[in-house]
Formats: C-alpha cells, structure tokens, sequence
C-alpha cells in the first residue's frame, strides 16, 4: 500500500498580541480552546464622551469584530459603568444645589459679594499654579466671574458664572445634600448618552454590562476576603489596600504593568478621586501607596451599609469584583486606555490576585494608544477638545473607523483634517471599487469561461494579498498592514479592469464578497450586502416608489431632448450632473466604453458634495493666507532695500558704541573694540545691503 505523507508547506502564523505584561507580542492562548473571556473598562458617566474616549472603544470594538469574526473565537465581553465615583457626586451635587439657589430667589447684592469673593480667589490661585490645565481652568472661571455686571438679574449672574459659583455652593452646602436620587439621575442621563454616542460610532453593545451601584453587596464581601488574607487595613470607617505587605509577598508582585510609576504622586493621588484628597484620609494610610477599597462617606455623599460604616466603593475595587464575578478567577484578556495602566489597572491585579491568591487574574492585558489632536494632546487648555458629537458632525462613523484601522491600535493616534484626508481617500477607494464592480456584474451573468493569463495573475494577486492580510492580523491586530494590502490590491484589480476587455467575473465577484467581509469584520459595513456598502433605505421601499422618480427623470430628459440637438447636449448633460445625483446615481462617461452607473445613494452624494465644498474652503483660506504671507514677505523684503547701508548698523545701540566714517562698527556695547573676523561679516553684509540699496535707489528715479 502507497505510504503518503503529509506534504511540505508554508508554516501558518499563529495569533499574537501585545502584551503590555512583558510589552511584547505573545502567542496567543486562551484559557479554554476557541473561547474567549474579555473584560473592557468601561466610561464613568458623568459627561458626554470625547474622542479620547473613542479611542479606546473603537479600538477594542474593531479587536473585538477580528477576534469573533476572523478567528471565529466565541467571546463573552463584558464591560462595566462606573456610576459611583467623585467626579460624579460632585457634578451632580453641585448642579442640584444650583437649582436650590435659584429657587431660594437670592439677592443680586449677595451674588455679586460672591461674585467678588470668587474672582479674588481664582487671582490668588493663578499667581501660584503652573500646571496648564489648572492655568486653563481658572482663566475660564476668572473670565466667567468677569462677564457679570450688576445689571443682571440674579438667575442671569449664576448662569454667567455657573461653574464657579457652583464650587461655591458646594463648599458651603454640600454637606447638607442628602437626596440619594440626585446621584443616580446623573450618571443614568450620561449612560444613555455614551451608548447613543457607541450606536452612531458602529461600536457594537457589550454581551454584559455591569454597574457599580448594582454591584455594592458584591464589593464588601470581596473587601473583607482580602482584609482576612491580611491585604487590607480599616481605619476610621475606610479600608485601604497594603501596598507594602503585597508586596514583600513572595507569591505577588505589585505594579506589573507600570513599575516605574510607583513614585508618581500625581497618578496616585488622582487615583484616590478628588473628593479623598483630605489631610484626614492622607494619614489614615500606612503608606502612601496604599489605596482605598472602602471609603468611609462624608455628609453629601451617597452611602451604603458595611461592616465598617457607612461609605462607598473606591475606584479600583469595582472592575476587580465585577469581572470576577462574570469571568472568575483567571481572564483571558483585559483591556482599556493607555493612561489607565497606573495605578487603575496595576491596583486591580492586585486586588484580585490578593483576593484569589492567584498570580494569572489576568493573561493578556491590552492598551490602546493616546489620541492627539493635530499632533497636539488633547486638552481643554488647547482649545482642541473634540466630543464624539462634534466629530460626526464633520465625519462619517466609517471614516473615523478608517482612520482607527490605518493606526496601530496600541501606538498613538494623531485625530486632525490631514490624516482624516487620508481616510476619506481610502473610503472613496473602496467605494467606488465595489461600484466598478456591480456595475460589471450587471452588465451580464457570471459564466465560466476559459482564464485568460491576467485572469490567472489577478488569482495569483488575490491569493497572495489575502495570505498577507491574514498574516497581518495574526501580527497583533496590525490593522495597517491589512489596509495598506487591500489598498495595493485595489489599484491592482483597478488597472486590471481598465486593459481587460472581457474581466473574469466569477474572480471580480469573488474578491469583492471576500473584502465586504473584511471590512464587516472591521466594522466598516453594516447589513447584509454581500458586495458593497449599503445604499439608502431603498430595501424597505416597493417597485413604484423605488422606480418613479427615475422614471420622471427620463421623461422630463425625452421632453428636453425632442427640442433639439444641442437641446439635447445640454440634457444629456444635466441629467448626468444635475439631476441623477439628486436621486443618487453617478453616471460616468468613458471614452470608448459603455457609460459606468453607479448608484451610492443621496446621502452619499450630499456627503461628498459636503465634505468637497468644506474642502474647497480650506484650500481657499490656505491661498489666500499664502498670498498673505508673500505680501508680508514682499512688504518687509522691500522695507530692508530702503535701509542705507552707511547707517544701517548704528540702531544697533546694543551691540555697538563706536562706527568708522563708513558707518562700520569699530567697538561694541562695553567699550571693546570688534574682532577682525566680526569686522569681515560686517562688511560683507553693508556691501550686500549696499547693492539692494543702489537698486531701490535706481528703480525709484526711473520712477
């Protein structure tokens, strides 16, 4: 009997991801075979989600898609809402007691010595504070408290001034809130906001989502497991987390993520939330280092039973008990942004591996990268703070994703009109692809027909692109490498389409349902298309309201064109450029060729139409700003040719005393004389003077 044997072949890569662990790209292992467990920190809610944000939830949503939908693993992500939290307490304190103040109908003299008092102390605070942010946000309060005038009613004086009038009242009144519902109506409002801001961005609902304020029980009975494994330590109604004690522990290691970050003061006190940096908690703590589990609430703040008072989960705790609780003991993936590494993310390894007594809580943990702003951070001081809202008023959700996909997920992410050029450009690719495509497609039915040597290339193309796109993906996600291939594959196809009289559709067809499921797996297609993009809502639509506007198109064009002949021209021209684009078709003339119709859809068409328009405006301002700056150029070039040279040097009072009969500095400023090789450069530069001088002089008497 024949002995076969399994044949040589290339060697398939494997699945590796960065690992912020060990900072490099591990093969990757999940605990059961084809099963994945996925934890994702989620948003606190107490303000609309920026770009910042976006950063981190499209990111993961676009690792989330290749994972399921490439590598066909079977993913439970779970996701929290942290809706207790400092921030959150003290913007929803203060907004209530606003509100109160209001409704007490206060005086416009007592709101204007308020007023006063405040401005005194935002100057006082500036003349000390060097950190920018703080700088930027005392600038807003001084000019806030600056726009009041004692002509405005009192409801006018706390809107003018809401933010720092709002610091005011809270630090005279807060401790008198006790209405627990104030605290829950906030974060609520800003949840629904965050996932209508997820919905528009294409970013896919977690399989579990978990809240803080429904997890309380939970979190106490997980604090007193690790104060019974001697982790933890209470001090008047908090409990803290010992550093030191986890780590002189043979079996943990504190810090996995970002030891170098142990010192930094500054994480670790915002850590701990703004409402617990009091002298008081300071030196509850056996260290500095230590960290609140519990925190013992102070009058106007919410508050839940435990056994050691009445108090609150601190930050940290709340992911440990939570992603425990849906995923056990040892988690296959982690993930969140950059900036949470230290200390969020390193206290809650330790937390749940002092809680398990474990050193595996969590396998692989991923970062995404920070996101600038035109190669800026983005920062309110720069005024270039960008919310998810704002930027889907001037991109399209696909092309934001573009942008994310030609980025590394984990490397810094740079958010401006330059680089969102370059992903409308590869959306346009794409689309007009898949365009070029169908309108082949229509032109006849599949058939099988004899390949033709560029049919048996573009095969060979094909194949070869989609190796490298699975290699690419293999590489940790590289997203890049995968679009910087499915673009060189496209102008392949492209240039094949335009020399090949007869294209093999089974092969066009073929290609493009295997890059529409590239690019859902990405995220980038929504719907069931098998080619392309989806257009327009014309699916829930019937035959007659489909076809009769395009049809009164085609009669209105029959009735131009019996007019005439150049009647006819023009119609033809109309109906090409004025009148299909509104019901959404391209149609395109190629010489030689059959006319190419393209239907993409009236909003499609607005939205280039848009986009163009703004860009025109941007090319406009930039013209114009160039002619501006040659002028300037021109003007001062000028302004330098009127110098004469024999007294150009002597308005240089501080770099010389002394000049020879020629106008040549002999001395400078303190008395000494010139060096010979100063006094060389000097006259070089009186003769060049001298020659652009002579010329002004020369062409104003021929004037």
């Amino acid at each position: 009997m024949y002995k076969w044997e399994v044949p040589d072949g290339h060697v398939q890569p494997q699945l590796r991801v960065l690992n912020s662990f060990t900072r490099q790209k591990e093969v990757f292992q999940s605990k059961e075979p084809r099963r994945v467990t996925w934890y994702a920190c989620g948003p606190t809610v107490y303000d609309s989600a920026h770009m910042g944000h976006a950063r981190a939830y499209i990111t993961f949503d676009i690792l989330r898609r290749i994972m399921r939908g490439y590598f066909n693993y079977d993913t439970l992500y779970v996701m929290n809402i942290t809706d207790i939290d400092d921030k959150i307490i003290k913007r929803a304190r203060q907004k209530y007691l606003i509100k109160l103040w209001k409704s007490e109908s206060p005086t416009r003299e007592s709101l204007l010595s308020d007023v006063s008092s405040c401005l005194k102390k935002v100057l006082a605070d500036l003349k000390g504070e060097t950190d920018p942010e703080a700088i930027y946000k005392l600038n807003m309060l001084k000019e806030q408290l600056e726009r009041v005038n004692s002509s405005m009613s009192p409801a006018d004086i706390l809107d003018t001034a809401f933010d720092a009038l709002a610091d005011l009242i809270d630090k005279r009144r807060g401790h008198e809130v006790n209405d627990s519902s104030i605290f829950t109506e906030l974060p609520r409002y800003y949840e629904c906001d965050y996932f209508e801001d997820m919905r528009n961005l294409n970013v896919e609902p977690p399989d579990v989502l978990t809240r803080v304020s429904e997890y309380v029980p939970e979190i106490v009975d997980y604090v007193r497991v690790i104060i019974g494994k001697g982790f933890a330590y209470e001090a008047n109604g908090s409990v803290y987390f010992d550093v030191v004690k986890f780590s002189q522990s043979p079996d943990h290691f504190y810090a996995k993520l970002l030891p170098e970050a142990l010192g930094d003061e500054k994480k670790l006190k915002e850590g701990e939330g703004a409402l617990s940096d009091c002298p008081q908690q300071v030196g509850e703590k056996r260290s500095p280092r230590d960290f609140a589990l519990w925190k013992s609430s102070k009058p106007g703040e919410p508050a839940w039973n435990s056994p050691w008072g009445k108090g609150r989960p601190g930050w940290h705790i709340e992911c440990s008990v939570m992603a425990s609780d849906i995923l056990g003991e040892s988690i296959d993936i982690h993930c969140g942004g950059v900036d949470l590494k230290f200390p969020h993310h390193d206290n809650e390894i330790a937390q749940a591996e002092a809680y398990y007594g474990n050193n595996d809580w969590i396998r692989y943990f991923l970062h995404s990268g920070h996101l600038k702003i035109d190669g800026l951070k983005m920062s309110k001081s720069l005024k270039n703070f960008i919310s998810i809202k704002d930027a889907l008023k001037s991109y399209t959700s696909v092309q934001i994703r573009i942008l994310f996909l030609l980025h590394e997920w984990s490397s810094t992410l740079d958010f401006g009109y330059e680089t969102m050029k370059e992903a409308m450009s590869f959306e346009k690719t794409m689309r007009e692809f898949f365009l070029a495509v169908k309108n082949i497609l229509r032109s006849a039915s599949p058939s099988y027909q004899k390949l033709k040597n560029e049919d048996k290339e573009l095969i060979r193309t094909v194949n070869s692109a989609k190796s490298d796109i699975h290699a690419a993906l293999c590489d940790s996600f590289n997203t890049p490498r995968a679009m910087g291939t499915i673009r060189n594959l496209i102008s392949q196809i492209n240039t094949y389409i335009s020399t090949c009289k007869e294209p093999d559709q089974l092969t066009l067809r073929n290609t493009a349902v295997y890059l529409t499921h590239i690019f859902k797996v990405f995220g980038l297609i929504r719907g069931d298309e098998s080619i392309g993009f989806p257009v327009g809502d014309a699916g829930s639509a019937n035959a007659e309201q489909i076809l009769l506007p395009f049809l009164n198109e085609f009669a209105a064009f029959r009735e131009s064109a019996r007019q005439s002949a150049f009647a006819m021209l023009q119609a033809c021209d109309a109906l090409r450029d004025e009148n299909l684009p509104k019901l959404g078709v391209r149609l395109e003339d190629k010489t030689g060729q059959p006319p190419v119709i393209k239907y993409v859809g009236v909003e499609a068409i607005e939205q280039e139409k848009k986009q163009a328009e703004e860009l025109a405006t941007k090319k406009a301002a930039e013209k114009e700003n160039m002619k501006k700056r040659q002028a300037e150029a021109a003007a001062q070039k000028d302004a330098q040719r009127r110098i004469n040279p024999a007294t150009m040097f002597k308005s240089e009072s501080d770099k010389y005393s002394q000049f020879d009969d020629k106008g040549i500095p002999t001395h400078n400023a303190d008395g000494s004389e010139i060096s010979a090789k100063l006094r060389k450069k000097l006259v070089n530069q009186q003769d060049k003077q001298r020659e652009l001088y002579n010329q002004y002089l020369k062409e104003a008497g021929d004037s």
